[in-house]
Order: C-alpha cells, then structure tokens, then sequence
C-alpha cells in the first residue's frame, strides 16, 4: 500500500516513492527540490523566530512573532508530509530498548522538580 509507512531491513520508516522523479538527475530543481528547500527555509525560520520571540521585549511584538513562529512550524509539519507521503523523506526507527533506556532516564529526573 503507498500510503502505508512500511519498514525495510535497514530500519528505515519510509513510503515507496511515487516514481514522480527523474532516474537520473539533472542541474534543474524537480518537485521534491523545491519542497526540501521550502522545509530547509522554515526550519531556519522557526529557529530564528524562536530566540526573537524569546527575546521580544514589546507585548505587541512578541504575540506578532509567535503568531509567526507556529504559522510557520505548521508550514514545516505540511511540507514534511508531503514529503514524506511521497517517499522522499525517510526516518529512521529506534531499537526499544533504547527507547525504554531513554524513558527510565527521563523519568527519573522528575524526581529532582520542587513540584
């Protein structure tokens, strides 16, 4: 099924690809170029809007940057999507046990918080 992530011997969490790109790539931007320069562009952003917010010193201005700040990682998350529906992003899965590891070490810390 395309739409279904499926995961392959490599621990890779992947869609097939929809076969839209060229086998052999040339020096113009295809589709999946121009959306991983989109998502590339909103991740530079989010960061960059992320210490103007934390730094805004003006109420008015501050709710204007952080207006921008989650329009722009909703951007981020549509982008990603497509590209991962069309098989052009692939994440890697993690063992669980080091998930578990990583949950027992967090969880522990809880224990140091005042509240």
């Amino acid at each position: 099924m395309q739409n279904q992530p499926n995961q392959n011997q490599q621990n890779q969490i992947a869609n097939p690809q929809t076969g839209q790109l060229p086998k052999v790539k040339g020096p113009e931007m295809n589709d999946r170029d121009f959306i991983n320069d989109g998502l590339s562009t909103c991740k530079y952003i989010t960061d960059s809007l992320n210490i103007a917010v934390r730094e805004a010193s003006y109420q008015q201005l501050h709710d204007d940057l952080l207006q921008m700040l989650m329009e722009t990682h909703q951007s981020s998350r549509q982008l990603f999507e497509v590209m991962f529906r069309n098989g052009w992003y692939k994440l890697e899965a993690e063992d669980q046990q080091k998930i578990n590891q990583a949950y027992q070490q967090f969880s522990n810390y809880s224990s140091q918080f005042p509240y």
